[in-house]
């Protein structure tokens, strides 16, 4: 009898133990939810010489070696996370999102 007193006991103890950890991990999600994160949407990319950078002008058009509905990158400072497509709402541009990286493609993506 005593040792099932003892399970019990364990049991009971690790019970408690979790509804512990998991209120405290809820609480410290809490105190990062109002943290700002820079968001960057890249259009595309470019390298260009120095001697055609100094010749741009207003109405110049730079070509971004992308084509044309291919999904735009979306970055939180510089990991990719997610990617979307150009939409107008209210005169204004935005970004839908249509695909977020999963963990394992952020994890490759550090090596």
């Amino acid at each position: 009898m005593g040792e099932t007193a003892s399970v019990k006991s364990q049991d009971q103890a690790e019970e408690e133990k979790a509804r512990t950890s998991s209120s405290q991990n809820h609480y410290d999600l809490d105190l990062i939810l109002d943290i700002p994160l820079d968001v960057r949407v890249e259009l595309g990319q470019v390298k260009m010489l120095v001697s055609d950078l100094l010749q741009l002008g207003q109405g110049s058009v730079i070509d971004l070696k992308k084509p044309v509905g291919e999904q735009l990158d979306i970055y939180i400072g510089d990991k990719l996370i997610a990617r979307g497509e150009v939409v107008v709402a209210d005169e204004k541009l935005g970004i839908r999102v249509t695909d977020i990286v999963s963990p394992a493609e952020r994890v490759r993506s550090l090596v």
